[in-house]
């Protein structure tokens, strides 16, 4: 007598509709995806307005004498282009020298902030120690003070040194500002790594110097770049130090030198001039940030990131 054997019918699988028909239950097509994406292209568009326009404007400012600049505004002054403005700074000589001092000043605090950021975020994120934690809290807490609370006292000491009106003092003022945020980049980004890798490179013989330049160090290269780019841009834009610890006018950086670019009569400003030199101000900033845009978009991410 034969059996029968029922097979069990099978669990948690679907049947998948033929091509061409919607699935039980769903819409034939998304509207609400191409509706999503151009208001996402629309929100772009209008950031790049809002952002790019301003600059735009600047630039062609720039190019634009004082009479056009100060005249009402007309598209015939589209047409009185010229590089009359950058000749007339290059003839002022304190305009370059201004820019080769902020260029000393911050390349010298891009680089030592970095040095020691680096050094401190390695002690304190691959090192165990006791009050570790309460360090770091502590350099966390200097960055919700502003720098102008501590001007003072910083002036007093750089002063007690003999380090005013000097581009050194304003480079170990600039560091110790810019200081606590690469700390916390830093440290992060050594968090970040994972510790299998160091013991890996000891097993092999290597020491602390080596495991830090040839295992580490590629892997927080994004963090140094970010505390290098961020020390860099506080440095050259930065004004109310500058004006607070030079007195020497050979000695003044790039915004102090607009600010005090006052041409002609009592009050009269030479707009042109001015917009010239905000464009140079702008350059340096763009090129380095257009080359370092990868290492600083991923050294916010790890420092914001502990995994």
């Amino acid at each position: 007598m034969a059996t029968t054997v029922e097979r069990p019918a099978a669990r948690g699988r679907t049947r998948r509709p033929a091509p061409g028909r919607p699935a039980p239950g769903g819409r034939a097509g998304r509207p609400e995806s191409t509706t999503k994406r151009i208001l996402y292209v629309l929100a772009a568009v209008l950031a790049v307005i809002v952002f790019v326009v301003p600059l735009i404007w600047a630039v062609l400012r720039a190019f634009q004498p004082n009479s056009v600049i100060t005249a009402p505004a007309g598209l015939s002054a589209l047409s009185k282009l010229g590089l009359g403005n950058f000749r007339g700074l290059t003839s002022e000589g304190h305009i370059l020298r201004a820019v080769g001092n902020s260029l000393v000043v911050a390349v010298s605090t891009a680089i030592l902030t970095t040095i020691l950021a680096t050094a401190a975020g390695y002690g304190l994120g691959r090192f165990r120690f006791r009050g570790a934690n309460v360090a770091f809290a502590l350099i966390l807490v200097t960055l919700m003070i502003p720098f102008q609370a501590i001007l003072t006292p910083l002036f007093l000491e750089l002063n007690a040194m003999n380090l005013t009106n000097s581009r050194l003092g304003l480079v170990l003022f600039y560091s110790t500002v810019n200081l606590p945020f690469g700390v916390f980049v830093m440290r992060t980004a050594f968090a970040s790594v994972p510790g299998a890798l160091e013991e890996a490179a000891r097993v092999d013989g290597a020491g602390t110097l080596r495991t830090f330049t040839d295992v580490l160090r590629p892997l927080v290269l994004p963090g140094m770049a970010t505390t290098a780019l961020y020390a860099f841009l506080a440095a050259w834009t930065e004004f109310l130090g500058a004006l607070t610890f030079l007195t020497s006018e050979n000695l003044y950086t790039l915004p102090v030198s607009l600010v005090n670019l006052q041409l002609g009569g009592y009050g009269q400003v030479n707009y042109g001039f001015l917009a010239a030199g905000a464009v140079i101000a702008m350059v340096p900033c763009v090129i380095l940030f257009v080359a370092l845009q990868r290492f600083y978009v991923e050294g916010m991410a790890a420092g914001g990131v502990k995994g």
